[in-house]
Formats: C-alpha cells, structure tokens, sequence
C-alpha cells in the first residue's frame, strides 16, 4: 500500500510539473505490460493507441510551455487539467496494483502539490539563470526522470 501511494503522489507530482507528462509515461508502461492487467475505469490505458495520443499532447505541451503566452500553471484550467491528468494516472498505477480510489485521489494530491511547488521552483531558477528558458528545460527533465522513477515504485 506505500508503494501504491508514493508511486500515485510522485506521478501526481509530475502531472504538476507537466500536465501530459504523467498520463504519457503511465500509459507506456501500462501498454508494454509493465505492470500485467490494469483493470476498471482506466483499462484503456492499456490500448495500444493510447501511448501515441499522448506522446503527441506531451510533446505539444513541452512546446507550448516556453512560449511567452502561456498562462500561469495555478489557473483554474490548468490546474484542473493538471490534477485530472494527475488523478488519471494515479488511478491507472492503483488500478494496477491494490486500488484505483487510492491511486486516484493520490495523483489529485500530487498534481496540486506539483503544481504549486513547480511553479515556485521553476520562478526561483528562471530568476536564478536570468532567464525562464533554461529553467523550463530542466524541469522537463526532471518531470520526465521522476515519472520514470514513479512507474517502478509498485
């Protein structure tokens, strides 16, 4: 059951860092059988579409993100799409492992946390570097080195 939650919580937190980020890596691992049969509402993270779809709305977001248009992750919208994404993958580690509620309601908690920790993090860098560019790149590296290290907790 640890495992369960620090898996869900740390791949929440990446949904914060990287909203697409979390759903990518969880549905990779889900296909290729990582973790044997998902099982209730998140099955279809098993189908064999579901990593491309995505891979292409993780890429996108890496993109979007450095643009100077982007609104503020802690929006509304963006926030919700966060914890949605966070609760999304959350759920399909517990659906894989001990429970789909736990796993759930873990990912929602993680994506808020990242959310609001990331941001701080990424000000403080961008603020540290002189600029924001160098700091978002580094965070799409960790949010991509944490949901690797997520998916082999359980």
């Amino acid at each position: 059951m640890v495992e369960l939650i620090c898996a869900a919580l740390l791949i929440g937190f990446v949904a914060g860092l990287r909203a697409f980020m979390a759903p990518t890596i969880v549905s990779w691992a889900a296909t290729v059988g990582l973790w044997g049969r998902v099982w209730g509402v998140v099955h279809i993270m098993q189908a064999p579409f579901m990593p491309g779809i995505f891979t292409g709305l993780a890429l996108f977001e890496l993109i979007f993100d450095k643009l100077p248009f982007t609104p503020t992750r802690k929006a509304p919208i963006q926030l919700l799409a966060r914890m949605m994404m966070g609760g999304l993958a959350g759920a399909t580690i517990g659906a894989a492992s001990i429970s789909l509620k736990y796993g759930l309601v873990c990912g929602i908690v993680g994506a808020i946390i990242g959310t609001f920790v990331g941001a701080a993090v990424r000000k403080a860098l961008a603020r540290l570097f002189g600029r924001d560019w160098p700091a978002a790149l580094l965070e799409d590296v960790v949010a991509i080195g944490l949901g690797i290290t997520a998916i082999f907790i359980p």
